[in-house]
Parts: C-alpha cells; sequence; structure tokens
C-alpha cells in the first residue's frame, strides 16, 4: 500500500496581501541613512534595501491563511490570520531601525 504523495498547492503570502505601503517607507527610510548602518560599508550602483528583501523572504515561504480552511474557516479568521502575519512583517523590515 503506497501512500497519497499529491499534495494540494497552497498560495503563499506574498501571492495575496502585502502591507505594501510599510515595506515601502522602511526601505526609503533605510536607504536614506549615510553613516552607521551595515548596508553603508559599501555603496553600490544598484543597492536593494534589507528591509524589502526580509519582507519578501518572509512572505514567500509562509503560506496565506486562506490555504487552510480547515483552521480559519471564515473571511474574519483569514483576515486576522492575515493581520497577524503583516504585523510580524512590520516587525521585520523595522529590524534594521534597531541595529
Amino acid at each position: 500500500m503506497t501512500a497519497d504523495t499529491t499534495a494540494v498547492p497552497r498560495r503563499k503570502l506574498i501571492e495575496v496581501a502585502l502591507p505594501l505601503e510599510k515595506i515601502n517607507a522602511e526601505s526609503a527610510r533605510e536607504k536614506s541613512i549615510r553613516h552607521g548602518h551595515p548596508s553603508t560599508l559599501h555603496l553600490w550602483w544598484a543597492r536593494r534595501p534589507l528591509a524589502a528583501a526580509r519582507a519578501v523572504l518572509f512572505a514567500q515561504l509562509v503560506d496565506d491563511p486562506s490555504s487552510f480552511p480547515d483552521r480559519f474557516p471564515t473571511d474574519e479568521a483569514v483576515a486576522k490570520e492575515r493581520r497577524r502575519l503583516h504585523e510580524i512583517i512590520e516587525q521585520l523590515v523595522r529590524a534594521s531601525a534597531k541595529s
């Protein structure tokens, strides 16, 4: 007897929703820092803000709550969990301000 190995593809958070205003604001702030930040050790032509990179990496790895109808059966439950995940992303993008 073999186990069923077909998995249902789950949507990632990045495919559904991101707190773009917060990510953009922190990326702009991070880019304007002139000293005292690790990214200023070497200025490169096409610098990629670290805040945006952290947000994108997290959102690519985390499944969207709508992928789990058994755990989040209502639209309100999905929205609440999505808000919680967005708060985590906002903390990640602000992490550079504390370093």
